[in-house]
């Protein structure tokens, strides 16, 4: 910091923007990958750029408190357009760009946005859909022009005509747009982002410049996060771990945020850029384990031995040399050769050789998947946060890195335990409210600024590091009063390749049954391995190969679970391989991708029956949505396997 920009001047991201351009203005900000070419923008360019639009904002009619919805995928000018609407006193509303038109004209008329900053047609397209029940939008601004030429521009607009009125207006408008700006405080509305909704209907959770800033400082320093840092935008912008990353972290630490092309070439732009900073749900590192796993299938047999060799080698070597713990020589030197023949090369096809601190969170990850990671040298750590606390509730310390604790509480972060199990914590991150709806604020939210976190976990007297079960609303007993915890069992089960998801069933019941999606991928290449045709998910996923693979699998769960008393009446007795992939245009799952139990327990109640009853098929009806939005139904006949459960008292002895 300098004498100019004093700390208690930076109440705001577009304080923070303006130190930036001027501490750091030829360090690049921004990176994007178009047309196969990366384009860069310097932090001096990047004023620029935000500048020019929040002028043509202020000649738009943007007011102070006004809602702006940002629709579309990662780009540096959707990134620049929340921090244009913050410079105007106005409020970014991100809004997930593979929402369906339903789910968007839900937040569009919950939160009132009177303006709307689209990605592309396909974005401009939903809301004007939208626009039929929400009447409050009164203007559309869009970034890519391909296909636009022909609509209605009286209430759309080009993103760089907007840009240009800005620049052609900044004599007549920078006075005001520099009052607005110096205006904002600590305590003002910074970003509303939406809740997964993983219970119920999205909820409106209203961050401030406090919030936002004060978590971004502590968080950056716990890892030591610099200007020299890299990191890749590829999650959705309307998740609070994007924004915390790429534009609270980005701006505090003054790091460069690059972005993809596009969804598809996220692997290939991810090993150019070769981030030094990386996050990822459980999901994005089961995808890449997958496609190791698929590798490996197809190569040698003494490449395969090589690869297992040294794998088994590096899961208790490599977090040991993660964690400055010492080594033998011998271990030592084997790892260096397994480093320079496996681990060297396979950090480097996924992307991350030059990871410095890596994180994962927004689900609980197996430990079997995290352990993998970290036995190649990755310091991947874990972290517990949700949306109401601007992400961080907790944090792994280097050094005192576990597969089973979610570490201990980040800076400034207060947590305790209930009577009943449930982690509540308080910290500057706490949210201010939910949007319009103080019953839900009270309910989560003490008047001592304690949070609710519907999370059952516990602290360790140890270590002081927190461990969390499973939901507060999943975790219940069993019909002999056996704990009954779903998501361990599931993280288990999706460390295979071929599993993609798991949902486990048995609170009150007296035994535990599953339902199980294949990985179309990793089963696909087996069937192409193996000559094995097929014409649909659907017919892959009843094979008798499949179903007998599948079945190894929950074998190997339960053998394992068979060995935690806790959790030993977890084992899975009998299981099905859905006949669909669960999926968020249908309602079963969030657009983060979490399981929507109570959905799902509605929808398939016939299969749930069927694996209780006993039953060796069951006949089944199902509505999907296509992805034109049209709606049909499948029709299936699933097998029901059984699986080899463990006695309990074979464990006990």
């Amino acid at each position: 910091m300098t004498d100019q920009h004093p700390p208690e001047t930076l109440v705001s991201v577009p304080h923070l923007l303006a130190r930036n351009a001027q501490l750091y203005a030829d360090k690049p900000a921004y990176r994007e990958k178009e047309f196969g070419i990366w384009q860069s923008w310097t932090w001096a360019e990047t004023a620029d750029e935000v500048e020019a639009l929040a002028l043509g904002l202020l000649d738009l009619g943007v007011n102070v408190g006004d809602h702006v919805a940002v629709i579309g995928r990662n780009r540096p000018a959707l990134y620049w357009s929340m921090v244009a609407v913050q410079s105007v006193g106005a409020v970014p509303v991100p809004l997930y760009q593979d929402a369906v038109v339903e789910e968007m004209t839900y937040v569009l008329e919950n939160c009132g946005a009177r303006f709307a900053i689209a990605g592309d047609q396909e974005q401009v397209d939903k809301i004007i859909e939208a626009q039929e029940t929400v009447h409050g939008i009164d203007h559309v601004i869009y970034f890519d022009t391909r296909g636009m030429r022909k609509y209605d521009h009286s209430e759309i607009t080009s993103f760089a005509d907007i840009q240009n009125e800005g620049r052609a207006a900044k004599a007549r408008l920078s006075k005001q747009l520099n009052k607005r700006r110096d205006a904002l405080t600590y305590d003002d509305t910074c970003v509303m982002l939406y809740t997964s909704g993983t219970t119920g209907r999205p909820k409106g959770v209203v961050l401030s410049n406090r919030n936002v800033i004060e978590t971004s400082k502590n968080s950056s320093e716990f890892d030591h996060l610099s200007a020299g840092e890299e990191t890749l935008a590829y999650l959705p912008m309307a998740w609070v771990g994007d924004f915390i990353f790429s534009i609270g972290q980005a701006y505090w630490s003054a790091f460069c945020v690059n972005c993809p092309e596009s969804a598809e070439t996220m692997n290939a732009d991810l090993r150019e850029i070769g981030p030094t900073y990386f996050f990822a749900p459980p999901a994005i590192f089961e995808g890449h384990l997958t496609q190791v796993m698929i590798r490996m299938e197809d190569a040698s047999r003494f490449k395969r031995w090589m690869f297992a060799y040294f794998m088994e080698h590096a899961k208790s070597i490599g977090p040991k040399l993660l964690d400055g713990k010492t080594v033998s020589f011998k271990d030592r030197l084997i790892h260096s050769i397994g480093k320079y023949m496996v681990y060297g090369p396979l950090k480097n096809r996924l992307g991350m050789s030059r990871v410095r601190v890596g994180y994962t969170a927004g689900e609980a990850i197996g430990p079997e998947l995290f352990d993998f990671y970290r036995s190649l040298g990755i310091n991947l750590k874990q972290l517990y946060g949700q949306t109401e606390a601007t992400v961080f509730i907790t944090q792994q310390p280097d050094g005192e890195v576990r597969s089973d604790t979610v570490g201990v509480p980040s800076p400034g972060v207060e947590v305790k335990i209930a009577d009943n199990g449930e982690v509540f914590y308080r910290s500057p991150g706490t949210f201010v409210e939910y949007y319009q709806n103080p019953e839900s604020t009270a309910s989560t939210k003490d008047p001592e600024g304690w949070v609710a976190t519907g999370d059952a976990g516990f602290i360790e007297e140890t270590s002081g590091h927190l461990r969390i079960i499973d939901r507060i609303k999943d975790v219940s007993k069993m019909a002999d009063g056996s704990m009954f915890a779903p998501k361990y069992i599931e993280n288990k089960l999706k460390f295979y390749p071929n599993i993609l998801e798991a949902v486990v069933f048995g609170a009150s019941r007296d035994r535990c049954c599953a339902f199980i999606n294949i990985d179309l991928t990793a089963v696909g290449n087996w069937a192409e391995r193996n000559n094995i045709a097929y014409s649909s998910y659907q017919e892959l996923s009843q094979h008798p190969q499949v179903l007998d693979t599948v079945l190894g699998h929950v074998n190997a769960v339960n053998e394992s679970v068979s060995q935690d008393e806790m959790l030993a009446a977890c084992q899975i007795h009998r299981f099905l391989v859905l006949h669909k992939e669960l999926d968020a245009d249908d309602g079963e799952m969030t657009r983060t991708r979490k399981v929507r139990r109570a959905v799902i327990a509605e929808k398939f109640d016939d299969l749930i029956d069927a694996l209780y009853d006993g039953s060796d098929t069951v006949y089944t009806e199902t509505e999907v949505t296509y992805e034109d939005g049209r709606k049909g139904k499948i029709k299936a006949t699933l097998d029901i396997r059984d699986a080899t459960v463990i006695a309990r008292t074979k464990v006990a002895a």
